[in-house]
């Protein structure tokens, strides 16, 4: 897709179709208020063309509400379409983003390949946050999951036009859109593949490829280097595979600009993410139901490749190292065993790697996880963040609403809960504890993996903790938000690419 910005008058543009948008305007409370439906344009003959639908109470404003008009009088578009934002005492930039996705998906299965979308006209929004916003949604509205389909369509769009005041901010905001969205599809395609067509070698290989495209730094390790390391946690899941493991390293330091401090003596920011190609569960074998959606069990890997990709493109002045451990969780006879005892990779020499007793194979994410945490640590990063569709339990506390958060430290928590509310990610933070800590002592070994039903995201969360130490450090549980089950007005059903924009974000703040 080719995002174009103009300043044109709406009405003047001639396009096969043109998006607007409209809120509710009511203030009134109470079961007699009716929604006042409210075009957000100063186009006199935009006003004029959608005045009297607007007031025939056939359109409401509701999010994502639509509503075509055809040949509309007074308007060089062939058709008008009209998205509703919601209430107008609550627009913020997801509403924007939502918005354009709705367009773009709107057109997609009408052969449509041209659009055109009026940025609002608002007080409410800051102009440049609506326009990055409404870029990032047009991209995010244009993929789809069939990728493997013999007789699959080309419906994406060729060109998506925002009008919106063509100021420097603005061409910054259109221009980060443009990488955010595109970098969110890219996780999202990693993602969407099948366990034999991205395993651990080839998601290695997908990274590689694309770091030197965007120019970031990049190691692609594999068992050799597992054993060198002492990783003996990540590799014990590995074990059990025919395919071997892939120990991703993506760097990205800033350029030198004029007049900027090199970041030297600043954080380093390092993003782990796990990289499970396909989990059966191992010897702990998962039900046969359902078992297929486990390819996306590596969303929380695609996610730190997907935000290196935009952090290499955005060019903060920050450095950042992700890790990636990438293994398969399969069943077999050298797989690891209930009531194994695995020793993690150790932070130095002058200390011993953490033992683990394996309670359950299952529970393989948090240990690929554990050892992904200390090299991160060992090659110098100073703040910690995880993501990982890690546990089943987040899905039943929080459902499909809230990714769960948890952290060992306030500042780096309250700097990413800031940058959530920019992305229109939710996140709920969840607690850690002494209390949950004991769940996971082990009669024979340090730890073990899983600390029962009760609390299991904390659990899990907990078990992380250990390997963080006392680094800033957050964790993202994922489960929950990495794969959407329900096509929405917006966004195609499955790969949802959960956490990209939010990690950049978060990166930026420093």
């Amino acid at each position: 897709m080719n995002p174009v910005l103009v300043s044109s008058n709406p009405s003047s543009i001639q396009t096969e179709l043109l998006a607007v948008t409209a809120a509710d305007t009511q203030t009134a409370k109470g079961p007699n208020a009716k929604p006042q439906p409210t075009l957000l344009s100063t186009d006199p003959a935009l006003l004029a063309a959608c005045a009297a639908v607007l007031s025939s109470g056939e359109f409401k404003a509701a999010a994502n509400e639509t509503l075509l008009l055809h040949a509309p009088a007074g308007i060089a578009a062939r058709r008008l379409l009209i998205i509703g934002l919601g209430k107008a005492d609550k627009l913020a930039p997801i509403a924007l983003r939502n918005a354009a996705g709705t367009a773009v998906r709107f057109c997609k299965p009408r052969n449509l390949r041209d659009l055109v979308f009026a940025l609002p006209t608002s007080e409410a929004l800051d102009t440049a946050a609506a326009a990055q916003a409404a870029i990032e949604g047009a991209f995010i509205g244009d993929f789809d999951p069939d990728t493997y389909r013999s007789d699959r369509k080309d419906q994406s769009i060729a060109s998506f036009t925002l009008i919106a005041p063509e100021t420097d901010a603005i061409k910054a905001a259109v221009n980060a859109g443009f990488i955010l969205g595109e970098s969110q599809n890219f996780a999202r395609t990693l993602v969407n593949e099948p366990g034999n067509k991205l395993t651990p070698t080839i998601l290695g290989q997908r990274a590689a490829v694309m770091a030197h495209e965007v120019g970031l730094q990049c190691e692609v390790h594999s068992t050799e280097k597992l054993h060198e390391l002492k990783m003996g946690a990540f590799w014990s899941v590995s074990q059990g595979s025919e395919e071997p493991p892939a120990l991703i390293v993506l760097k990205y330091e800033p350029p030198v600009v004029p007049g900027k401090p090199a970041p030297k003596d600043g954080p380093v920011l390092g993003l782990v993410g796990k990289g499970i190609t396909f989990d059966t569960g191992g010897i702990s074998l998962k039900p046969g139901a359902e078992m297929d959606e486990m390819k996306y069990d590596m969303a929380g890997s695609a996610a730190m490749i997907g935000a290196m990709r935009a952090i290499a493109l955005l060019k903060p002045n920050v450095r950042v190292i992700s890790v990636v451990c990438s293994a398969e969780n399969m069943p077999a006879g050298k797989a690891q065993k209930p009531g194994d005892v695995q020793t993690a990779m150790p932070f130095s020499d002058d200390e011993p790697g953490k033992t683990i007793e394996i309670i359950n194979t299952d529970a393989e994410g948090r240990l690929v996880l554990a050892d992904g945490l200390t090299y991160a640590r060992q090659l110098g990063a100073t703040h910690l963040i995880d993501a990982a569709t890690l546990t089943g339990a987040c899905v039943v506390a929080l459902g499909t609403t809230n990714v769960g958060a948890f952290s060992n430290d306030a500042p780096p928590w309250e700097k990413f809960a800031a940058a959530a509310k920019t992305t229109g990610e939710k996140y709920w933070r969840l607690p850690l504890g002494e209390e949950y800590a004991e769940q996971i002592k082990s009669d024979i070994a340090d730890i073990k993996n899983t600390g029962g039903r009760h609390g299991g995201a904390i659990t899990a969360a907990e078990f992380l903790h250990v390997f963080a130490g006392e680094t800033p450090w957050i964790h993202l549980d994922i489960a929950g938000l990495a794969w959407i089950e329900d096509t929405k007005p917006y966004i195609a059903k499955g790969p949802s690419g959960i956490a990209v924009r939010s990690l950049v974000e978060w990166v930026k703040s420093y």
